[in-house]
C-alpha cells in the first residue's frame, strides 16, 4: 500500500509514521509537510521522530519516506502540478492524521479541521478517478459524541446531531467525519477516534504537554472538584499509534469506525490519582465534586487575568480540558483490541512516571538538533 499521510509532523502522526516503517521495512510514506527545502522538511520530522529513533535510525528511514511540500491550510494543499500529479500517480491510500487541537479558537479548527478535510477528499477524488483509492482513513475523536455523562458510547451511536459539542474542535470534528462520509460514498473509509491520548506505556518521556500539564496541576491541588469515581478514558499514544497503523494497512478492516480509547477498562479518578503521585512522597488530592460550579467560575476568572500571568496560563488549560476529564464517559474500544490483537496498557501503569518526568523538563522537549545526512559512501563504511 503506497501511502499519503498528513500530521506526521506532530505528536500523534510521529508514532504512525513510526509504525508505519517499523512494521514493514518495504513501506514508503509520502507526506505532507511545510518546507521550503528538503532539509527544512527533514528537520521538522526530526523533532517529531526523535521521540522514537535516535538519528542513525532515522536517516536511515528517510530512504522510504518522500516529501509532499504543502499546507494542509492553503488551497489545493499548497501543491504545484509536479507534486500533485507525483502524489496522484504514486499512493493509493490516504491516513489522515492532521488536525488542530485548538479547543478555543474556531477560526483555526475551521481552517485546519474542516477546510484541510476538505482538501484531502478532493484529492481522494483525483486518485480514486486515475487508478483507484484503496481506502481513506480519517484519525478523529471520540469528543465527536459531544456532550455526555455517565455513559459508555459505542462507535456507531456516538454521532448524536441533537448534542452540544463542548467545543470548536469538537464541532469541526465531528463535521468532517460527515463530509468524507457524504463526499466518497464509493470510497473504502475507516475513522478512528482516540480518546485522551496521554503518555507512552513504554517510557517516560513525551513531546506533548498540554493535557499532562492540566494533571499535574490537578494532581497538586489539596482537592479537586471531581467525582472519586468518574472513570478518564486515557490511553497511552503507543497503542493508538500501533492501532491506527495496522487498521490503515489491513486489507479488510472488520468495522468502518473504531474507539481508540481504554474503554471499559478505564480508571476511576481517584486511581488516577493515587498512581500519578505515587513515590513522589506527595498524597493525592481530597475529592469534592460539590465544589465544581465554584471552582469553574474561579477558572473563568483567572482568566482574565493579565497575559503572561502563569495563574492565567493555569486558568486556560484548566478551561479547556476540564470538560474532558469531569463527565465520566467511557467508548467502548472492543472492536479496536480484536482488530490490534491487545488493549492498551491502564494509565495508571505509568502515569507515575509522566508526571514526574514531565516536571523534571519544565514540560518542554530537549529536542535535540539533526546533524548532516549521511553520504552514501559514509553510510556503507
Amino acid at each position: 500500500m503506497a501511502i499519503f499521510l498528513t500530521g506526521a509532523t506532530g505528536y500523534l502522526g510521529g508514532y504512525v509514521l513510526h509504525e508505519l516503517l517499523t512494521n514493514d521495512p518495504k513501506q514508503r510514506v509520502t507526506i505532507l509537510v511545510r518546507g521550503k527545502t528538503d532539509r527544512d522538511c527533514y528537520e521538522k520530522l526530526w523533532r517529531s521522530l526523535q521521540l522514537h529513533r535516535n538519528e542513525a535510525q532515522f536517516w536511515d528511514a528517510m530512504d522510504r519516506v518522500d516529501f509532499a511540500r504543502g499546507d494542509l491550510c492553503a488551497q489545493d494543499l499548497g501543491f504545484d502540478e509536479a507534486t500533485r500529479a507525483r502524489v496522484v500517480s504514486s499512493c493509493d491510500s490516504i491516513l489522515h492524521v492532521a488536525a488542530s487541537l485548538n479547543r478555543r479558537s474556531e477560526k483555526v479548527c475551521m481552517n485546519t479541521n474542516l477546510r484541510g478535510t476538505l482538501s484531502m477528499i478532493k484529492l481522494a477524488k483525483q486518485i480514486e478517478a486515475r487508478s483507484g483509492l484503496r481506502r481513506f482513513s480519517h484519525v478523529s475523536t471520540v469528543a465527536v459524541a459531544g456532550k455526555r455523562d455517565r455513559e459508555v458510547v459505542h462507535e456507531d451511536t456516538a454521532v448524536d446531531w441533537e448534542r452540544s459539542d463542548y467545543d470548536p474542535y469538537a464541532r469541526t470534528k465531528k463535521f468532517a467525519e460527515h463530509m468524507v462520509r457524504e463526499l466518497l460514498p464509493d470510497v473504502p473509509l475507516t475513522f478512528m477516534r482516540p480518546s485522551i491520548v496521554m503518555g507512552d506505556s513504554r517510557k517516560p518521556e513525551t513531546s506533548q504537554f498540554d493535557m499532562v500539564r492540566a494533571f499535574c496541576v490537578l494532581a497538586d491541588l489539596p482537592m479537586v472538584p471531581m467525582r472519586p469515581d468518574g472513570r478518564l478514558d486515557i490511553v497511552n499514544a503507543d497503542w493508538v499509534g500501533h492501532a491506527i497503523a495496522k487498521i490503515h494497512v489491513k486489507e479488510k478492516p472488520a468495522h468502518r469506525i473504531y474507539h481508540l480509547s481504554s474503554g471499559l477498562s478505564s480508571k476511576t479518578a481517584i486511581e488516577i490519582a493515587a498512581a500519578t503521585v505515587a513515590g513522589s512522597g506527595k498524597k493525592p488530592p481530597r475529592f469534592l465534586p460539590s465544589l465544581e460550579p465554584t471552582f469553574f467560575k474561579l477558572v473563568d476568572q483567572a482568566m482574565g487575568l493579565p497575559r503572561g500571568n502563569p495563574i492565567a496560563g493555569v486558568a486556560t488549560l484548566l478551561k479547556v480540558f476540564l470538560p474532558y476529564i469531569t463527565y465520566d464517559t467511557v467508548f467502548d474500544n472492543a472492536r479496536a483490541v480484536a482488530e490490534v490483537g491487545h488493549g492498551p496498557t491502564p494509565f495508571t501503569a505509568h502515569a507515575s512516571s509522566v508526571y514526574a518526568w514531565s516536571k523534571s523538563v519544565k514540560f518542554e522537549y530537549p529536542y535535540k538538533p539533526l546533524g548532516e545526512r549521511p553520504s552514501a559512501k559514509a553510510a556503507a563504511e
